[in-house]
């Protein structure tokens, strides 16, 4: 793990195969992103942040809590390592920012591999309800028990899914005890839905392709994945059968082949090399 003045992250593979750029979700680190990392290793160079206020990146500047301040510091981050222009894989809250920098820095990414995601809340009225649920969870963090949050957390119906396998549910909840509830708390006040610039109206100038992948039993982000596609050309939705919202970690022999066939068709488009059967 690298840890400068700004994001701590983690590379690995070979420079000269594509470059992949993985995005984790709320309350999440780079660790969350081993197993897949270490699947496609051997076809792409993977770099692995993690996001401000998880894991070791914490006690940022208060503009890097935000969706363009994180956004600036992922850049940096690319900078600092002289990564060519990634693929940008991003799960949830990393799905909202792989967008972000897809539609506001273009430049910057190859292509799109969203996990769950959505451009964010489209009404403003609905965006300051969000923004005040979420001041209330931010409270909640600085101030209640976190074991307690967590377990309200994963008691959601999103995450219904993910608690059917027990042991994965205890050590999802267990990596997430790692993070600092104060840091978390900075990150879901400037990343938070309620936060977040709604990215509808420029999703239809997306300059990449992108696949959003969403859970059969997630109905509500299947649902945003389609409709996206419906805005949108360069946006391919799948659905993969039988899990929900985390679908990396639920089903990740299908979340792998997925996005191996995905690296491999953007590189045979770009000329870098021809498909893998």
């Amino acid at each position: 793990m690298t840890h400068q003045k700004g994001l701590a992250y983690e590379v690995s593979g070979n420079r000269e195969l594509p470059n992949v750029l993985f995005l984790h979700g709320f309350m999440g680190s780079s660790a969350d992103w081993r197993g897949v990392k270490d699947a496609i290793g051997d076809r792409a160079f993977c770099v692995v942040p993690d996001l401000p206020g998880h894991g070791a990146s914490v006690g940022l500047a208060p503009e890097a809590y935000t969706m363009e301040g994180t956004a600036q510091a992922v850049i940096r981050t690319l900078d600092e390592i002289e990564a060519r222009r990634p693929v940008v894989v991003g799960y949830s809250m990393g799905g909202r920012l792989a967008l972000y920098l897809a539609l506001r820095h273009p430049e910057r990414c190859a292509g799109l591999f969203l996990e769950s995601a959505s451009p964010g809340i489209e009404s403003a009225g609905e965006r300051e309800a969000r923004k005040d649920a979420d001041e209330d969870k931010a409270k909640r963090l600085e101030y209640g028990d976190f074991e307690t949050f967590l377990e309200d957390w994963y008691g959601q119906p999103l995450f219904a899914p993910l608690a059917l396998d027990e042991g994965l549910l205890r050590r999802t909840i267990e990596a997430r005890r790692r993070n600092d509830p104060w840091e978390l708390a900075r990150s879901l006040r400037g990343m938070g839905t309620g936060s977040q610039p709604s990215l509808w109206e420029a999703l239809e100038s997306l300059a990449v392709p992108a696949l959003a992948v969403t859970g059969e039993l997630d109905g509500k982000y299947a649902g945003i994945s389609s409709r996206m596609a419906s805005v949108c050309a360069k946006v391919e939705p799948v659905v993969v059968p039988g899990v929900g919202h985390n679908v990396h970690d639920e089903a990740p022999a299908q979340y792998v082949a997925l996005l191996g066939r995905f690296l491999d068709r953007l590189s045979f488009a770009f000329g870098e090399a021809e498909p893998v059967p």
